[in-house]
């Protein structure tokens, strides 16, 4: 019989309020995160004479932004704790997302024009200049917001291994990892109206604020399990019961040791997975920040009309199927009883399969444009339950005190791929179209679109292969 199962009082399950503040606090973050790619194309390309370069370089660089800031964010929790850590986390990206509105302001000031209209129906050198100015601004912006963006995972996988066992920690990663989904998907419902009813700039204010919000939550809401009154003896047992039998949690817990930053970096576990992230993490960037300009470019829809809002929906909504996946390993160690890095590893080889679907994407956007809408969601599908696995497999094989800086050393290794493919698909779209490059019967921009998905398409398998042959068997890591 085990530990909880002896505690004579019925379980609370505030575990799963926390798993919700998780939720909530990465559904704001992917929307901060959504509202340029949003209104980019349609409401500040034409404002700021931007062309996919800009955009691919903005982009690029808050991926190798926020993959610094990984890196550093992971240790900043580890050392400040959850509750402070996150609390700046937001605090710090909230403010970058309402920094963005006043890129026009600090364009029109530098230029010396006075509205939006004069920078639109500028002419001549002064289009550079305004292209050139409103580029750095938002880079500033998004270097904030970047900043603190990196602070969000690192915090929420640390608090998902304080808040539950091992066995349960994958599909507590896939709910809360599912407000990335879900931002993205009320994304093309509210920002594209905001933007179009009172400006691109209000739309940024009015998304970064719910941070602020989901703060004053957090401070009431949020302390460690074995300190929570909100948390029974018997549901801290059910929490704790990865503990051999007899021994004393908390006390392990305070004397567990620490693990230098260069340390980490000597474990094959440490390599293992951020080589995953690197190769993964920049497929799923590129779907959220290039589909409303792919839908745009290809079909000439934009996502403030009623067919663009419906095609982003649908992709999104295809997402919210990796709630499952996070849910597979627990299916695939109750049945084999496989150690939970096996099964984990099991499961993320069915999902690597899927992003191959992918690559039928331009083939059938000559039929219709909901085809890659399907493909694309499908693989996004895939690409956040492997990214609720890739996550708990940190859980599973180091100890507590490390869990966020190896986080962030794997969200570093995501930011790094995924700068190089942003940067290199706004270079490449932009090559395409001036040349009228063409690739398996596509010409210009298309021929650009279907390259990349090409790259996304195969990634996944890649980085399941190096993983397994850098870690091929469950090895937990003491210290």
């Amino acid at each position: 019989m085990s530990t909880f199962q002896k505690v004579g009082e019925k379980m609370t399950n505030y575990r799963w309020a926390i798993c919700a503040m998780l939720f909530f606090a990465t559904t704001v973050n992917y929307l901060d995160r959504q509202v340029l790619s949003l209104t980019w194309d349609e409401f500040i390309k034409p404002e700021f004479h931007w062309d996919e370069s800009h955009y691919g370089t903005i982009t690029s660089v808050f991926s190798i932004v926020y993959a610094v800031c990984m890196l550093f964010a992971g240790r900043f929790i580890d050392w400040l704790g959850t509750k402070k850590g996150y609390l700046w986390a937001i605090g710090i990206w909230s403010a970058g997302a309402c920094l963005h509105a006043l890129c026009g302001v600090a364009t029109e000031a530098h230029v010396g024009l006075h509205s939006a209209a004069e920078l639109a129906g500028a002419t001549g050198d002064v289009v550079v200049i305004i292209a050139t100015v409103s580029m750095y601004c938002f880079l500033a912006a998004r270097c904030v917001l970047a900043l603190g963006e990196a602070g969000n995972f690192p915090a929420a996988i640390k608090v998902t291994a304080e808040y539950f066992p091992k066995k349960d920690r994958a599909y507590a990663t896939s709910i809360f990892n599912a407000g990335a989904s879900i931002g993205a998907l009320i994304a093309p419902l509210s920002i594209p109206l905001l933007a179009k009813a009172w400006g691109w700039e209000m739309a940024f204010v009015v998304i970064g604020a719910l941070g602020f919000i989901w703060m004053g939550f957090w401070v009431f809401m949020y302390n460690a399990p074995s300190k929570s009154k909100f948390v029974n003896k018997a549901e801290l047992a059910y929490i704790e019961q990865d503990h051999q039998e007899g021994s004393n949690p908390a006390k392990e817990e305070k004397e567990e040791k620490k693990m230098s930053f260069w340390q980490c970096f000597s474990y094959k576990q440490t390599w293992a997975f951020a080589f995953g992230k690197f190769m993964t993490d920049g497929v799923w960037w590129f779907f959220l920040f290039w589909t409303p300009s792919y839908l745009n470019t290809q079909f000439g829809i934009k996502t403030s009309e009623g067919l663009g809002v419906a095609l982003i929906f649908t992709l999104y909504a295809i997402t919210m199927l990796s709630i499952y996946g996070g849910k597979l390993p627990t299916i695939i160690i109750n049945k084999t009883g496989l150690n939970p890095y096996a099964a984990r590893m099991k499961a993320m080889l069915i999902f690597a399969f899927f992003p191959l679907l992918v690559l039928f994407a331009q083939p059938l956007g000559t039929i219709s444009p909901w085809f890659p809408v399907i493909m694309i969601g499908i693989g996004g599908a895939a690409h956040q339950s492997w990214s609720a696995n890739i996550f708990s497999t940190v859980g599973d094989m180091f100890p507590k005190s490390a869990i966020a800086s190896i986080t962030g050393i794997g969200g570093m290794a995501g930011g790094v791929g995924s700068m190089i493919l942003q940067y290199c698909a706004g270079i490449l779209f932009v090559h395409a179209d001036e040349t009228q490059m063409a690739f398996m019967g596509f010409i210009g921009k298309p021929a650009g679109y279907f390259i990349i998905f090409c790259i996304c398409a195969v990634a996944y398998l890649i980085g399941w292969v190096v993983m397994k042959a850098l870690v091929p068997k469950y090895k937990p890591i003491e210290i």
